[in-house]
């Protein structure tokens, strides 16, 4: 039997033992439903074979193929991954569009005796709701921005927020990028990926209270913000911390540690600034990494690269901006005056 999801949070509610994903390998890799596992009926190659056939020789001889590799790899994994299920196994199974792949996969698997079902649609449908819920539903919260200085703790903070009682969206830690040339933090997921992360946990938002976002721009690292929600931190209002510069750099050198360490990275990454600035200046700076002087290079780097960035970004928007003076000696209690102050940013009650 094909389940059809009307929203994203039907999935959760469904309560499936395990959602497995008959695409290709790098289907999956691009994108999957959230908690899936790759159980492939073909791979990349036997996937490429079929459709070769099917166009340059006939669809049913690329169905007799198809369906003589599908049953080959549906062995492996009833022998493999599949071996240790027991007769109460409940598995939702979908491929692209919900059609032969995850058909013929949930076939054998309800002949073994498993209550298997398939979803309407496959992942097609399912990335139907991601773009709806991203790109033609209005964004469902009021959103106050929280904004300042590279190196003011923006991310650290806004992670000490849920905690008391106030809803975020933690744009980099779903993006895997901290944002700037120096912030890659791994590889970052595909654009559908990201897109996908950012829908869920918009869903789970109460539209009653207002949401916090980091000040970003319209890109973190190579991933694009949905338009609806670019809009909407463009109109939201902003509370920016006023931290002093001496305070920020020391801040970076702990939270960039993971750059700092990585003397190749860390000049490499450098070398990339070359475009914005005269050979004397990289120069110095690559002196000063290879001297590991890293608070006086966040130093340099905020007074020479980032902070007239930011200014110059923050001219282009006319939002109300309210400014608040502090250090970054006490996270927790700096939480605390953030968790007062912001929902009044949106008219909400503290």
């Amino acid at each position: 039997m094909a389940i059809t999801l009307s929203a994203l949070t039907d999935l959760a509610a469904m309560g499936f033992d395990d959602i497995i994903d008959a695409r290709a390998p790098a289907e999956f890799a691009e994108d999957h439903l959230p908690d899936a596992i790759s159980l492939p009926v073909l791979n990349d190659a036997e996937r490429a074979r079929v459709g070769t056939i099917y166009k340059q020789v006939s669809p049913f001889d690329a169905r007799k193929l198809g369906a003589a590799l599908v049953a080959e790899n549906v062995a492996r994994h009833l022998q493999g991954p599949l071996a240790g299920k027991g007769g109460g196994w409940r598995p939702l199974v979908y491929c692209w569009r919900g059609g032969q792949r995850s058909g013929s996969f949930a076939l054998i698997l309800s002949q073994v005796g498993w209550r298997v079902e398939t979803l309407a649609g496959g992942y097609k449908a399912w990335r139907g709701l991601v773009v709806r819920a991203l790109h033609e539903a209005p964004f469902p919260c009021k959103v106050v921005v929280l904004d300042g200085n590279t190196g003011s703790a923006k991310t650290e903070l806004l992670n000490l927020l849920p905690a008391r009682g106030m809803q975020v969206l933690d744009l980099e830690g779903m993006a895997q990028h901290r944002g700037s040339l120096f912030g890659a933090m791994g590889e970052q997921p595909s654009q559908k990926a990201f897109e996908a992360r950012l829908a869920l946990a918009m869903a789970a938002l109460d539209p009653a209270r207002p949401v916090v976002v980091e000040a970003e721009s319209a890109k973190v690292g190579g991933l694009g913000l949905p338009t609806r929600l670019w809009q909407a931190m463009c109109r939201a209002p902003r509370l920016a911390l006023e931290v002093p510069r001496a305070a920020r750099a020391n801040y970076l050198t702990r939270a960039y540690a993971d750059v700092t360490t990585d003397p190749a990275r860390l000049a490499a990454t450098i070398d990339k600034l070359r475009p914005w600035h005269p050979k004397e200046r990289i120069e110095d700076w690559q002196a000063l990494a290879g001297a590991g002087a890293f608070a006086a290079l966040a130093d340099e780097l905020m007074q020479h690269h980032y902070d007239p960035r930011y200014a110059r970004h923050r001219a282009r928007i006319a939002v109300p901006v309210t400014p608040l003076e502090c250090d970054l000696t006490d996270l927790p209690a700096l939480a605390d005056r953030l968790a007062d102050t912001l929902p009044r940013l949106t008219g909400a009650p503290a």
